[in-house]
């Protein structure tokens, strides 16, 4: 028997939600520093041009096969090529994704759980030493930790799309707003945060390198929750009356205002910690920077503002990173219930059901891959260096997947279901998109540079992640 396909209750919802899938650590840590590192203003521009001109035209063509189909992402593909094998693979891939990444994602977010409750339990210095975040991952606290996100993602998944998803959206992601823009009014005030905005800000021509352009649209991409599946679900849950380019402008503009924001938390918090910093210098890993470094910088507020409102405002910002984490992986679990209910016939809460074993089996493969096990810490070789089951997670299923998967439905979506009646399910909640120059330079880029640049990264990637190869500073 089929199920009622769901929908979400109003645009706002809509919005909300799907930027909430695309609010995570990457936005909050990991687009700032990637920012100082690469020049400041420089990179925010080429990270700008890229969700203007590559990604938001790929988030199109996700939320309109997603409406039109009223699928779950391998359901989008049988849709629009039924019968073809090559495409059923490719549905797969799009499906196994975001269920590959929830595994890691869920570590991460039990970590920060974890750091919220030790500093809300009045511990920021134990978290400042150098030594704890590989005593805390590798402790029994971690399991704790684990059952609870998996029972809180549980019920917010199990309420549904509107019950559920959207109500959990329209109270975290406002609550993230307001934390940030606190946070980042603060932190403008202590001493020497103005060096920090300056480097930020100020573009540095210079460092602009083929490396450098290839990470901002990594970052632009990884950014807006595409190739993982995520859009094409939303996409289904979309009433008819929406506006998809409208509401994917809007999700494009709140992700990246959310990200730039961060970028006037972070880079401040950091010069204003070691006036002597050299952004080169910092590492490019979201989480080290997440619970190795910055518990010292906020500890370091207590010279100026006390121990008490040190601890305040690290309470904050593990909250405000906490709602984004909770809210991504939300949306990412999503893809896989969304399928199992569509391909199954299942009810949302048998689909839970089903994935939840596997879910929690390998998540708990990834928990154990920091040393509490070896067979999982030391997994695979690959890349000149043995890498952990965690490891190989995020390299296949994050660094380097998700290209593939966002060329595969640019071809689709162009060549396979044809521009034409992509266009065509665009005007529907938005007439103004009929001959405008957005709709003619979407019509040219999905079916020309765009899939060639996507298809480039993947390569690049392999090259990279596997075999030590950097195509890109070979070509260049």
């Amino acid at each position: 028997m089929a199920i009622e396909r769901e929908e979400f209750g109003s645009r706002i919802g809509f919005i909300l939600a799907a930027a909430g899938s695309a609010v995570g650590i990457g936005n909050l840590v990991g687009f700032p520093v990637n920012a100082a590192k690469n020049g400041g203003g420089a990179f925010l521009l080429i990270y700008a041009l890229f969700i203007a001109l590559v990604c938001l035209p790929v988030m199109l063509a996700e939320l309109a096969a997603g409406r039109n189909s009223r699928k779950n992402p391998l359901g989008a593909y049988k849709h629009f090529a039924p019968g073809s094998r090559r495409w059923f693979i490719a549905g797969w891939s799009s499906l196994i994704t975001p269920f590959m990444i929830s595994v890691f994602y869920a570590v991460i977010t039990l970590w920060l759980l974890g750091y919220l409750v030790e500093i809300l339990s009045g511990n920021l210095s134990s978290l400042a030493q150098p030594e704890y975040f590989g005593e805390f991952i590798n402790s029994k606290q971690v399991f704790l930790y684990l059952a609870l996100i998996i029972g809180g993602t549980g019920l917010i998944l199990l309420g549904g799309v509107q019950k559920g998803i959207e109500k959990a959206a329209k109270l975290m992601m406002p609550t993230l707003f307001i934390v940030l823009l606190i946070l980042v009014g603060f932190g403008l005030t202590r001493d020497n945060a103005m060096a920090g905005v300056a480097f930020y800000l100020i573009p540095d021509l210079s460092k602009i390198t083929p490396s450098v352009i290839n990470g901002a649209l990594g970052q632009a991409f990884f950014s807006l929750s595409l190739g993982m599946g995520i859009m094409i679900t939303y996409g289904s849950y979309m009433s008819s009356k929406a506006s998809i380019p409208h509401s994917a402008k809007m999700v494009a503009i709140t992700d990246t205002a959310v990200a730039f924001v961060a970028g006037l938390l972070i880079l401040p918090a950091i010069f204003s910690f070691n006036p002597e910093v050299d952004p080169a210098e910092l590492s490019s890993s979201s989480v080290g920077l997440v619970f190795s470094y910055l518990p010292k910088i906020f500890l370091g507020l207590q010279s100026s503002a006390g121990y008490f409102a040190a601890s305040a405002v690290a309470a904050a910002f593990f909250t405000l990173v906490l709602f984004a984490a909770i809210t991504s992986l939300v949306s990412i679990i999503e893809v896989p219930v969304s399928a199992v209910m569509d391909e199954l016939g299942q009810s949302r809460k048998q689909s839970l059901l089903t994935l939840g074993g596997g879910i929690i089996v390998l998540t708990l493969f990834c928990a154990l891959s920091f040393g509490m096990v070896d067979f999982f810490t030391d997994f695979i070789p690959y890349g000149g260096d043995t890498r952990s089951f965690f490891d190989l997670v995020i390299d296949v299923f994050y660094e380097t997947i998700l290209p593939l998967n966002g060329f595969l439905i640019c071809i689709l979506v162009c060549y396979r279901w044809k521009r034409s009646n992509m266009n065509e399910e665009l005007y529907i909640g938005d007439e103004s998109f009929r001959g405008s120059f957005m709709e003619r330079y979407i019509d040219f880029a999905l079916g020309t540079f765009i899939p060639a640049i996507l298809l480039l990264v993947f390569i690049n990637t392999v090259l990279l992640k596997f075999f030590t190869i950097d195509m890109i500073a070979l070509l260049f």
